[in-house]
């Protein structure tokens, strides 16, 4: 039987502009241009014969053609993935591939994963820095993320969602900023670092006091690095450990985070 020619590129660009009724918001996920989003949608019309959005006063919109298969499209982007993680099973049960922040994976992760590998003999694991890297085209089996939820993955929250004031003995009376350290209101900082990393860094070097997710800086505290100045508040984000369905199901995968989640 032949099978019919599907532009499967273009389904998943209108899978994720179906999920956010933004084409903005889809580029973003799918690190593309909204224009090229907007391209795709419009092939995909014409190769099926059907309007799939409408824009409205209130934004944009699906046509009851555009809802209609949605449903069967996730679900079979799914057994797509499925398909690949059974495939790659019997010959990566004894790898992991994860993606997580340079800072974190120093402070938090490795000493864990040296604990797991202890016990776990001839397991190989891949790091890559950049935690936002695609888990498609990086071949990934995890990834730990500092965000607010899982969103449309499967997901843990590894640490209680805390920040705290720290700084260095004898540090400038100066405050460091990095995107989403919520510092108090009128500070003027002398350095705006570009992530939490950099941040822990310029802290370390005596260069002022920051805000920090707690479980990034509770090795430097119990070493005596950093001087806690405050009681840890609430945040609005934590360290995520996140995975796409197809390989939060697997069985190494599972192994994998239970022992990081155990106690």
């Amino acid at each position: 039987m032949k099978r019919t020619h599907l532009p499967l590129n273009a389904l998943r660009v209108y899978d994720a502009a179906a999920r956010h009724l933004s084409f903005t918001r889809a580029a973003d996920e799918l690190a593309v241009t909204p224009a090229a989003v907007g391209q795709q949608i419009r092939a995909l019309e014409d190769h099926l014969g059907v309007v799939l959005f409408r824009r409205t006063s209130k934004g944009l919109e699906l046509t009851p053609e555009g809802c209609a298969g949605l449903d069967a499209l996730r679900e079979g982007f799914l057994r797509f993935e499925e398909s690949v993680a059974a495939m790659q099973a019997g010959q990566a049960s004894d790898r992991y591939t994860i993606a997580a922040p340079r800072e974190f994976y120093a402070e938090w992760l490795a000493p864990r994963l040296a604990k797991f590998q202890a016990g776990t003999p001839g397991v190989v694991y891949s790091i890559i820095a950049d935690e936002a890297a695609d888990f498609t085209e990086a071949n990934l089996d995890l990834a730990i993320r500092l965000v607010d939820g899982p969103g449309e993955l499967e997901g843990v929250q590894l640490a209680a969602a805390q920040r705290v004031t720290v700084q260095a003995e004898g540090a400038r009376d100066a405050w460091i900023d990095w995107p989403g350290a919520a510092l108090p209101d009128g500070v003027l900082p002398c350095i705006k670092a570009g992530s939490p990393g950099q941040a822990l860094s310029s802290a370390l070097a005596g260069m002022g006091r920051t805000v920090l997710p707690l479980p990034l800086v509770e090795g430097a505290l119990e070493r005596g690095q950093l001087t806690q100045l405050d009681d840890p508040a609430e945040s609005l984000r934590s360290y995520w450990l996140l995975a796409p369905t197809p390989q939060w199901r697997s069985k190494k995968v599972k192994a994998l985070v239970a022992y990081l989640t155990e106690g």
